[in-house]
């Protein structure tokens, strides 16, 4: 028996070793707006043995997994003291889903989950489930950590088992360790999800995204990225939401959109990414699109670049919930460079690269959503078009010389 427990121990270290050590390389040539990588970053594979084995031989002498661990996806991410952290939803097979920091040195790469997963206190009858947390160092001093908080409807008919409540869940911490709780954020919604805080102070109070639902699932009249203000992050009330940037018939976010991560601050303006959802004969589609708002009115958009930002490709298509892409966290480098987490089909973690330059010069110039066929028609054309006359100046700029 001593040998299977060893063998097995040995080719489970081999493995998890070389997963988290492997090197990631670009995929070439991309599309200039950002670089996807070939591998993962974080996979439910990543998570420690020890989180999912008993390693004693004699109450696990065939070394079975005693804790099944599904996915992980859909993570917060922040740079803290050089290094690049990853706070990833991780699902056990049992549905529950918890949070964990996985720490890289370079951002794209050789991620390795801390010892233990993240905990902290919950309240009495508050949450079954919780899940996507976005990351924000705030100007206040504070790292804090907005989360979709679940639980069962209380009002659901005794045989329906789906019908749930979603609110927004708020943690804050200095060293990314020791979490503290504070009470859920109110709004005037029924449900929120998706909710971001804004990482400046707008007028003394707490800026916040939020995605206004009337159901757990459908956002009905309340649909679009909404924004509101609160006095008090202990204590967090929204006493009013605007739509900042609504839903739209026929568009990558017809039927939901929601704020990504917290925007970044550039000297154009602020910089969103959001995620975008429409229907299809197959399901939902999930889909990533950016947009910018003004530097001193966030509810002013001021650029709108038409269609997605980012869709999934290849396997990323394949997964739990198919089709699916979605960020809440991406970091700003001192360097300009710019890191994008996004999970595919809420099963496992990838980075994109690319620069604030560039992600500036796509909000920038890539043209609106015409918002009808013949309106798309002529956006092509017209760069056909340009692309004549500057084929012509070079010919005729060849032929003077």
């Amino acid at each position: 028996m001593t040998s299977i427990f060893n063998k097995r121990f040995k080719l489970l270290e081999d493995s998890h070793n070389a997963l988290v050590n492997r090197p990631n390389e670009k995929e070439l040539p991309g599309n200039g707006i950002f670089d996807r990588y070939f591998n993962p970053v974080l996979t439910a594979s990543h998570v420690p043995l020890a989180w999912k084995y008993d390693l004693n031989e004699k109450s696990n002498p065939f070394l079975m997994e005693r804790i099944g661990i599904n996915a992980v996806f859909n993570a917060g991410a922040i740079k803290f003291k050089g290094k690049y952290y990853l706070a990833a939803r991780v699902e056990g097979s049992d549905r529950k889903s918890f949070f964990a920091i996985a720490e890289s040195n370079n951002g794209i790469d050789k991620f390795r989950f801390w010892e233990r997963p993240i905990s902290f206190e919950t309240f009495a009858n508050a949450d079954v489930n919780m899940y996507d947390m976005r990351l924000v160092q705030h100007e206040d001093g504070w790292i804090y950590g907005l989360f979709c908080t679940e639980r069962r409807d209380p009002e659901a008919h005794v045989g329906d088992q789906t019908s749930a409540l979603a609110q927004c869940g708020i943690v804050r911490t200095k060293d990314l360790k020791t979490w503290q709780r504070l009470p859920d954020l109110k709004t005037p919604s029924p449900q929120q999800r998706n909710v971001v805080l804004h990482p400046e102070f707008v007028d003394g109070k707490y800026a916040f995204y939020t995605r206004p639902q009337d159901s757990f699932i459908e956002a009905g009249s309340g649909g679009g990225i909404g924004f509101g203000l609160a006095d008090d992050i202990e204590n967090a009330e929204i006493a009013e939401e605007k739509i900042l940037y609504k839903k739209e018939y026929h568009t990558v976010y017809e039927s939901k959109n929601g704020q990504g991560p917290a925007p970044i601050k550039t000297a154009q303006g602020w910089l969103h990414l959001a995620h975008g959802v429409r229907n299809t004969a197959a399901g939902l589609r999930y889909v990533l699109y950016m947009f910018m708002t003004d530097l001193n009115d966030l509810t002013k958009i001021t650029h709108k670049p038409g269609g997605y930002f980012l869709a999934p490709e290849g396997i990323e298509r394949v997964g739990d919930v198919s089709n699916v892409v979605f960020s809440n966290g991406w970091i700003a480098d001192e360097s300009g460079a710019v890191f994008i987490y996004y999970a595919s089909s809420d099963t496992r973690m990838h980075v994109a690269t690319s620069s604030i330059d560039r992600l500036v010069d796509y909000v920038i110039n890539t043209p609106e959503d015409g918002l009808n066929s013949a309106a798309s028609v002529k956006q092509i054309n017209n760069l056909i078009d340009r692309n004549k006359k500057v084929k012509a100046e070079s010919k005729n700029g060849l032929a003077t010389a």
